[in-house]
């Protein structure tokens, strides 16, 4: 067990493309807060990097390597691989800053996929509310299921798998979600009205899995007794902490969401009652 903050911070099992992909987005992103000088983007720019700095810490810290060993530390992050930190990342509403700041070379290789018609139209389809809610749920359940979460945990092909697809999942439902822009801006700003059902909708899967995984009088996920425990915990009061924070924090992601897009309807509103004050004011003027 590592004995400072260095060695908890190091990576056990370092991906170099991983490391270098956060690195990338933290220069861009620095880049573009140096460029526009917007005292605006101070409090995003606190949401983008603890986003950011959770997900780095849920793949490439010694976190990652206690998961291995420990289901509610493995739970801890799932959490923040799929909700917390894209959840973040995509409240800052990163996309300006980070144009603002990405090389050229970078921007001609965004702008080359996204005029590439079958990938813009794959964003178009995973992006569509009915398969982002099945996917997003979907994913929690294909990971859990018994079987499944044995051969991922013993395999280091499968193991990325699963954690790179909940982080790439996890950032297009939030992204999607959170779209500050009036619905109708692009073919996938829906309404708000929409999009707060299906975060109610994956409210309730969330909620039986998690309930399931914690209420189990024997234990679910074998694995970790063959792989063996990093700390002296009981097996069902590990599992019983596993299934706390699926079940919990998990779906109360969707409520504070909500909230947040109460919010959107408000701006939108009070933005009309602006226009609408102002053509008045124009027509008629005193």
């Amino acid at each position: 067990m590592p004995d400072d903050i260095i060695g908890w911070l190091t990576p056990w099992e370092p991906i170099y493309w991983l490391i270098a992909l956060f690195v990338l987005a933290a220069f861009c992103y620095g880049r573009g807060l140096v460029r526009r000088r917007r005292a605006r983007d101070i409090v995003p720019a606190i949401s983008f990097f603890i986003g950011l700095l959770g997900m780095y810490a849920s793949m490439q810290t010694h976190l990652d390597y206690y998961g291995h060993y420990v289901f509610y530390l493995h739970r801890i992050q799932h959490l923040v691989l799929h909700h917390m930190g894209p959840f973040l990342i995509a409240l800052a509403m990163p996309s300006a800053v980070l144009a603002a700041g990405a090389p050229r070379w970078l921007r001609r290789i965004w702008d080359i996929l996204t005029d590439f018609t079958p990938l813009r139209l794959a964003y178009r389809f995973i992006q569509n509310p009915l398969i982002a809610g099945l996917v997003f749920v979907g994913l929690i359940y294909f990971w859990l299921q018994p079987a499944v979460h044995f051969d991922a945990m013993l395999s280091y092909r499968q193991y990325w798998i699963m954690n790179l697809s909940m982080a790439a999942d996890g950032l297009l439902f939030w992204w999607f979600m959170l779209d500050p822009r009036r619905p109708g801006a692009t073919r996938v700003t829906y309404s708000i009205g929409l999009r707060m059902f299906v975060l109610w909708a994956v409210m309730p899967p969330q909620i039986v899995i998690g309930a399931f995984i914690a209420l189990a009088k024997e234990q679910v996920y074998d694995v970790y007794a063959v792989c063996g425990r990093a700390f002296p915990i009981s097996p069902i009061v590990d599992q019983q902490l596993g299934g706390l924070i699926t079940w919990i924090p998990a779906a109360m992601m969707s409520v504070v969401a909500t909230l947040i897009l109460l919010r959107f309807i408000f701006r939108h509103d009070r933005q009309d009652a602006q226009t609408v004050t102002h053509d008045s004011t124009a027509s008629y003027p005193v």
